[in-house]
């Protein structure tokens, strides 16, 4: 329930394959066949891939070798994230039509509270099928929604029948719903966490229902308190519409590895680009750059220099960025992977008066 008392209206918007849905609109070639976006060769990885491609097994983070060993007619794109951003930003100005309480979670997905909206809208699955029915018409591509009273269980929803449809979980059937539910599908519940859960007898949420606030405590530590609600079907945590992202980084794996440090220089600079090109948009600077480094042998170096005052612009970036490189040559070993990270971000603002940047921290 929010502070009035009324029982919250969630819904969770999740764009289908969003990237290969683009992909497939502005090229119709690309119509009904399985691509996957991302880099091709040795040592790329999947950034998505459309519903044709998954039936064979394909999903983001795959390498691009076992995608194109899974499906052969497997079609490679390149992404191209300026316009994924545009199109992003379409969608959130639909989402504003509705609230202002909007909980960006990445370019494709977001959090809405609906429970008091500019239509005065009063079902939320209608506005659901509202938003979806505006992005189909604005943008050309489909959405999936999940509706419900809290956050994770809208997020559940959203999964229950994609693409392109919704699902509702009312307070009655939430418990019931995350009863049924086995823990490794439960959303912020990663790989090692399922597999520490399985070794303590915890398969489903029933089996975490059984569990007392001290035990999850104990096992699991801040997150105990999470997991004992969310079992219970509760999660009280807001949607907040002044999230701010702790960090913004881009990495590149190379077809070949880089012994130069000039050439290791010029592969730094789109990636600084890149998280700048982010900051920019989204009206957010920072004070602290890391330089991720990884060696042939999979080991890795990182070096981050914090300043008292954020980044003015995206040279300033690439400048300290390419010192920082320059502080682990000559390499050890051959470089794989280079990264750079963005973080301590605030929110970059312009005064009425000259036009000088102030800035507002945010507590992260």
């Amino acid at each position: 329930m929010n502070s009035t008392g009324q029982v919250r209206k969630i819904i969770h918007v999740d764009m289908d394959a969003f990237y290969a849905s683009v992909e497939q609109r502005d090229n119709p070639d690309l119509c009904g066949k399985p691509i996957a976006v991302g880099g091709a060769g040795a040592r790329g990885v999947l950034t998505t891939a459309s519903y044709e491609a998954r039936i064979f097994g394909i999903h983001s983070a795959m390498p691009s070798v076992t995608a194109a060993r899974r499906c052969p007619n497997l079609i490679f794109v390149k992404p191209r994230f300026e316009v994924y951003r545009e199109i992003s930003r379409q969608i959130r100005e639909i989402f504003a039509e509705y609230t202002s309480l909007i909980e960006p979670l990445s370019l494709d997905e977001a959090y809405l509270d609906v429970t008091e909206n500019r239509k005065e809208m009063p079902i939320a699955t209608e506005i659901a099928s509202d938003i979806r029915a505006r992005i189909k018409a604005v943008t050309g591509l489909n959405a999936s929604a999940g509706i419900s009273y809290n956050k994770f269980l809208a997020k559940m929803a959203s999964d229950l029948n994609k693409p392109n449809g919704q699902a509702v979980i009312t307070p009655k059937n939430g418990p019931a719903f995350v009863e049924g539910l086995a823990v490794k599908k439960f959303h912020g519940v990663g790989p090692a966490t399922a597999e520490k859960m399985h070794r303590l007898g915890i398969e489903t949420g029933a089996d975490l229902k059984t569990k007392s606030l001290q035990f999850l405590s104990q096992h699991f530590g801040k997150s105990g308190s999470y997991f004992y609600g969310i079992a219970r079907g509760i999660d009280e945590r807001q949607v907040r519409s002044d999230r701010v992202r702790k960090s913004v980084g881009a990495e590149d794996t190379f077809i070949q590895d880089i012994d130069d440090i000039e050439l290791a220089g010029d592969e730094l600079k789109p990636l600084a680009d890149k998280v700048w090109d982010y900051c920019k948009s989204s009206g957010i600077t920072a004070k602290t750059v890391t330089v991720k480094v990884k060696y042939s042998d999979f080991t890795q170096a990182t070096r981050s220099k914090t300043n008292a005052l954020p980044f003015a612009d995206g040279r300033d970036v690439l400048r300290t960025a390419t010192d920082l490189l320059a502080t682990v040559y000559p390499f050890k070993l051959s470089v794989r992977l280079l990264g750079v990270t963005l973080s301590t971000l605030t929110r970059a603002t312009r005064d009425g008066a000259g036009g000088e940047r102030s800035q507002l921290d945010f507590n992260l």
